[in-house]
């Protein structure tokens, strides 16, 4: 079976539930996955669910913290560097089915590495893997080289109420 290229971005809510949802549906078809979160190093649930109950798919945060809204510093670029060399080795292999690049938009968006690298290393994935690329920011060479975008708009928020993010719903 061809593996297709997914991009989920845009500036609303569920881009990631969205990758995690296919991540799933995958797993219950007896396939494996790999996940490399950039930009994001803190506990989010998702994380303890896919290690006590998700044994076929594989997390692995290439983030630091939340530099979001702050300059990122050379610590976040060197660890999504790392993030995007192991992922380089894992992409052109036969172990995973499934490889999700959560929040690549937000690391090529803040310079913490290329569009070009990212496209390189896309360039040598195995045919049959499923690649989805996460985050706000998607730049236009990723979109064009994609071969699914799916853009979540944001309509209305809670956020803006004041609604920080709450454990089990948006961490």
């Amino acid at each position: 079976m061809k593996g297709y290229i997914h991009v989920y971005t845009g500036n609303g809510k569920g881009k990631t539930t969205a990758a995690m949802g296919l991540a799933l549906r995958a797993t219950g078809a007896g396939k494996k996955v790999y996940i490399a979160q950039y930009a994001k190093g803190m506990h989010y649930s998702e994380l303890h669910a896919i290690a006590k109950h998700l044994p076929n798919i594989t997390l692995k945060q290439y983030g630091l913290g939340c530099f979001i809204f702050n300059k990122p510093k050379q610590a976040d670029i060197e660890a999504a560097n790392v993030g995007l060399r192991e992922v380089e080795g894992i992409i052109s292999g036969c172990e995973y089915d499934v490889i999700i690049l959560d929040e690549a938009n937000i690391a090529v968006f803040y310079n913490l590495f290329s569009v070009q690298d990212l496209i390189a290393i896309l360039n040598k994935r195995n045919p049959a893997t499923e690649i989805v690329i996460t985050g706000r920011y998607a730049c236009e060479e990723i979109m064009e080289y994609a071969d699914l975008v799916t853009e979540m708009t944001e309509i209305k928020h809670y956020y803006k109420q004041g609604v920080q993010a709450r454990v089990g719903i948006e961490k």
